[in-house]
């Protein structure tokens, strides 16, 4: 029997197996409200067979977004065309999760296609960008972000708290903080983007006091019957990752004390010039080593699009969910092809029930 193909169950949540469509950016909003695109592609992803589906990085404010494309739900008719996609994703047989954030230094950006680069500030579409330091990414994102003051940092708390909120009402049932990849809250954990002197850098524990703090205030207004999680960038391939790993672990055992339930294993991506080892899998053991350390379930991206890959990381005890992204861009029923190189019994029924009815029929 295939491991990748068993239910999986967290809190009140049930997932009907261990595959999981991670967020992809898609960029086709427009004022951050979600369009025809958005659940035409969900509810795409969904009928694919993936037990659970996290809608792409949404800002929780305007000055959030990354691109003047990306989704937001910093207010409430978002959230009303958000639970469109809801219900069709829910319908289609997938657990809707929604994954939440802040861009910090990285906001303010063009869409890949059009440069993957800052808008120049004298363009109208341009916006503030803020981080924990005046401290710039650099290469296509050279502008120096505004250091946060005391006050911005509760401004953008509360406005994770209002999002979670408004992804609640939505009816989103899995709950994702964006806490990687260079964004705001992976930039406070940084040494490379926090050089900050008082009570949010100095030290392992500052830099990771924002994190926390957003967690908790989360906490307080995410039911606990739902799964609360994040993802996280634990490691930079920096030259200093058996540090950043130690210090990232040991935060992820405050995140469990806090009401954490999940953590999506991932890089930080603070740094243009890290040195990434880029094959086949090449997180899962970072993310079992996470998972052993911390005791909190974890899955992972980056990868695992061959299904012997993604059915041993779940077998050997490495992921609880593997992330399938770009495979399932390529194959929306990406989970109709693992099921039949896997040896699962009648692999079609992963998919609607029309389209197994015809493969079935004519033992396709």
């Amino acid at each position: 029997m295939s491991e990748l193909f068993t239910p999986y169950q967290l809190k009140d949540i049930k997932l009907r197996n261990r595959i999981a469509v991670p967020p992809m950016c898609q960029y086709s909003a427009e004022n951050g409200m979600p369009n025809d695109w958005h659940l035409a592609h969900y509810t795409q992803m969904a009928r694919g067979g993936a037990g659970l589906l996290i809608v792409e990085a949404t800002a929780v404010s305007p000055e959030g977004r990354i691109t003047p494309g990306c989704l937001g739900i910093w207010n409430g008719e978002q959230a009303k065309v958000h639970s469109g996609i809801v219900r069709a994703i829910r319908k289609a047989g997938a657990v809707p999760g929604i994954q939440i954030g802040h861009a910090g230094r990285k906001a303010s950006a063009n869409r890949p296609w059009e440069g993957d680069d800052h808008i120049k500030e004298d363009d109208p579409r341009a916006w503030e960008t803020i981080g924990p330091s005046a401290l710039a990414f650099g290469a296509h994102l050279p502008r120096e972000p505004r250091e946060m003051t005391i006050k911005d940092i509760e401004r953008v708390k509360a406005d994770f708290v209002s999002a979670a909120k408004r992804a609640l009402g939505a009816g989103y049932e899995w709950l994702e903080l964006h806490f990687a990849h260079g964004y705001l809250a992976q930039s406070f954990f940084s040494i490379h983007a926090n050089q900050r002197k008082d009570g949010y850098g100095k030290d392992a524990r500052g830099r990771g006091r924002f994190l926390l703090e957003t967690l908790a205030a989360v906490r307080e207004v995410w039911p606990e019957n739902l799964p609360l999680t994040l993802r996280f960038g634990v490691i930079e391939f920096d030259g200093r990752d058996e540090e950043t790993l130690g210090e990232a672990i040991a935060l992820g055992r405050k995140f469990r004390e806090k009401g954490l339930d999940f953590m999506s294993v991932s890089m930080g991506f603070t740094t243009p010039d890290a040195d990434i080892p880029w094959g086949p899998a090449f997180m899962a053991p970072i993310a079992e080593r996470v998972k052993k350390e911390t005791g909190l379930p974890v899955a992972s991206a980056w990868g695992f699009g061959r299904p012997d890959l993604a059915e041993n990381a779940v077998k050997n005890g490495q992921l609880d969910l593997v992330m399938i992204g770009r495979a399932h861009l390529c194959n929306p029923h990406w989970p109709y092809q693992a099921a039949l190189e896997l040896g699962v019994d009648r692999p079609s029924w992963t998919l609607p029930a029309p389209y197994a009815h015809w493969l079935e029929r004519y033992k396709l």
